[in-house]
C-alpha cells in the first residue's frame, strides 16, 4: 500500500542490529514496571536529510544523478524512532556497513513532531 511519504529510509529493525555502549558504559535499566514493553518492535531511521521533487524531476533520475539534500554537511543525523527524534549523531562506518555514533540525546521538550 502506498503511503504518502514512500521515501526508503535506512531503517533497521533486524534483531540483529548492534548497539556500541561507550567503554565501561551500561545501558539504563528499565523501571519494573516498563518492563512489559521492552519486546515492543520500534522502527529506527537515521535521516541525512530531505529534499521535496516534482515527480517528473523524480523520474529523470537514474544510474549517476545526484540529489542535493538540505542539510550542510557537516550537520548531525537525526535518529527517529517512530518518526519522533530523540537524538543526533555523526555517521561512521562499522566494516562494511554504516551507522550513527550518538552524540547528543533529546530530552523531550526539544523532540519535534514531524
Amino acid at each position: 500500500m502506498a503511503t504518502e511519504d514512500s521515501r526508503e529510509p535506512f531503517t533497521s529493525m533486524a534483531p540483529a542490529a548492534r548497539i556500541s555502549l561507550p567503554p565501561g558504559g551500561k545501558a539504563a535499566r528499565a523501571p519494573e514496571a516498563m518492563s512489559f514493553v521492552m519486546d515492543v518492535p520500534v522502527e529506527i531511521t537515521v535521516e541525512i536529510g530531505r529534499r521535496a521533487m516534482k515527480i517528473a524531476d523524480v523520474l529523470r533520475l537514474g544510474p549517476g544523478s545526484i540529489l542535493e539534500l538540505d542539510k550542510p554537511s557537516g550537520e548531525p543525523l537525526e535518529l527517529l524512532v517512530n518518526n519522533r527524534a530523540v537524538a543526533r549523531g555523526e555517521a561512521v562506518v562499522v566494516g562494511d556497513r554504516y551507522g550513527i555514533r550518538i552524540t547528543e540525546v533529546l530530552v523531550s521538550q526539544d523532540r519535534g513532531d514531524r
